[in-house]
């Protein structure tokens, strides 16, 4: 008799159709949960600052986290910069792209950045990138946030003596219709899936916080020491680790498809050394 198919849960919001099919492709059963959904920010007092602070000259360095973020950034200070007068300003500043996301985005302003951090594209190389381009001491650097704050690279620039302004642009909320989500606790406190996969470091956070609020945050807990957990890298891995839950597996490349077949292929070794 053929063994059943690995039963997986995923916590991926934008693109949760893909990763259902690239779940299925590999033989398995997907069922995806949408964790956390993009909110701009209401008035965006921060972004409006920023945007004063861009035309008046008084940034120096601009450090761009992700692509998202650097689209609604641009966007969300319009219609004080038109988009071409945004994409000038910017282009007096030295620009820092946290990885290949950010660069697209600054490619598609007509802009590239100065200097961009090597993979695994952590704010330890985004650190280590703007160390080798000399010192910061005095500099005005503004921080494209996304979603959530990150004190660590906020931390490590204030060390280095640089002015910081944080400005996010958009944050994580919970679903609206937490349904699926509550469905996803429930199957892994009752180890009825084998493998989970999150591709958002927020993900990790708003799953305790539901089961929390349900009263099962510890048989949840409980559960994941029963699955294989795929973490998409090294920024969502930490944020996981943080929170309490295991990471099994990160794939060779940060990017869905590695993730869902590295992991669903390591999966049910993985499994048998838990079950030992």
């Amino acid at each position: 008799m053929a063994d059943a198919p690995l039963r997986v849960v995923a916590f991926e919001s934008r693109r949760a159709a893909e990763i259902a099919a690239l779940v299925r492709k590999q033989g398995a059963e997907p069922f995806v949960a949408p964790a956390m959904r993009e909110m701009p920010l209401g008035e965006q007092p921060q972004v409006r600052a920023f945007a004063g602070a861009l035309a008046a000259g008084a940034v120096d360095v601009v450090v761009l986290l992700t692509g998202v973020g650097t689209r609604a950034l641009v966007d969300a200070m319009a219609p004080a910069l038109t988009r071409a007068r945004a994409a000038a300003l910017l282009d007096r500043t030295m620009l820092v792209a946290r990885g290949p996301k950010a660069v697209a985005a600054l490619r598609e302003l007509g802009l590239g950045p100065a200097l961009t951090a090597p993979a695994p594209s952590t704010w330890r190389e985004v650190l280590a990138a703007l160390d080798a381009a000399g010192p910061l001491a005095g500099k005005r650097v503004a921080v494209q946030e996304y979603g959530a704050p990150n004190p660590e690279l906020l931390a490590g620039l204030r060390e280095r003596g640089a002015l910081v302004t944080a400005v996010p642009v958009y944050r994580w909320a919970l679903p609206e219709d937490l349904g699926a989500l509550a469905e996803a606790i429930a199957r892994l406190a009752a180890a009825d899936a084998e493998v989970a996969l999150f591709t958002s470091a927020t993900q990790g956070t708003h799953l305790l916080r539901v089961a929390a609020e349900r009263g099962i945050a510890d048989p949840l807990r409980a559960g994941f020491a029963r699955v294989v957990v795929g973490s998409i890298g090294p920024v969502c891995s930490a944020a996981l680790v943080a929170v309490g839950l295991p990471v099994d597996l990160e794939p060779s490349r940060p990017k869905m498809g590695p993730l869902v077949t590295e992991t669903l292929r390591a999966a049910p070794d993985l499994l048998a050394a838990k079950r030992r």
